[in-house]
């Protein structure tokens, strides 16, 4: 089974210093449709104006994933974690038995675009934590770089969950295939640009939800940044 989810159906939520589009049900968006794909809970997608954000707040039992697509985006958290968080980086935060954070704009004339995916763990109550990752932009280039798992791997952040998330660029005639295991599923999102998936155009903000396919085919991109969750 394969289903488009297009950009436009997303819940929207515009508060003037932050505009938010909610791939699932999230904070006053609920559509009991979308609720999760298996144990990927949200993706949201956020402009966040200059100097302005997120004030401190409590997470727990959820790992929290943080990837910037333009600008930066400063954190702060309880576990006496400050850094800045720039486009090309991914960020992790366990929030395992609690933890309190903020999120800031601190740039003062630019707005940060980013996602936030939070991805239910396979423990509760953990001791939370706290990776950040420089993603190498030729790892991508043309082909999916694996940035996200479950298991204990170089270079990747690592989260408690069966879960893998890739990231890839792609122009023109670059293309990536890989067969698909029928047991799993596969989400794939559109950061920006456009490109085909199996054969379906998609564009930024679109999303295509695999079950049961044999294979996953990226091709025909147009200045496209994807991902691709691998998930039970």
């Amino acid at each position: 089974m394969f289903t488009i989810r297009r950009s436009d159906e997303r819940g929207l939520a515009d508060l003037g210093w932050l505009k938010s589009r909610h791939s699932f049900s999230f904070a006053s968006y609920q559509d009991p449709a979308h609720v999760n794909f298996g144990p990927l809970r949200v993706i949201n997608e956020d402009w966040i104006a200059p100097s302005t954000g997120f004030g401190m707040h409590g997470h727990r039992d959820m790992e929290i994933i943080t990837y910037v697509l333009d600008g930066a985006i400063t954190h702060r958290d309880s576990m006496g974690n400050s850094s800045v968080i720039r486009a090309g980086s991914i960020q992790k935060m366990s929030a395992g038995t609690g933890v309190m954070h903020s999120e800031h704009n601190s740039e003062p004339a630019s707005t940060t675009h980013m996602l936030q995916i939070w991805i239910m763990p396979d423990r509760l109550a953990v001791e939370p934590g706290y990776q950040e990752r420089l993603i190498d932009d030729k790892s991508r280039r043309g082909r999916l770089a694996l940035i996200v798992s479950g298991s204990e791997e170089d270079g990747v952040v690592h989260i408690s969950q069966d879960v893998r998330l890739w990231a890839g660029r792609f122009d023109d005639t670059e293309q990536e295939r890989r067969t698909l295991n029928p047991s799993r599923r596969s989400y794939v999102h559109v950061a920006r640009g456009a490109l085909h998936v199996n054969g379906r155009p998609l564009g930024a903000g679109d999303a295509a939800m695999l079950i049961e396919e044999p294979e996953l085919t990226l091709e025909s991109g147009l200045a496209a940044e994807v991902l691709v969750f691998d998930l039970p």
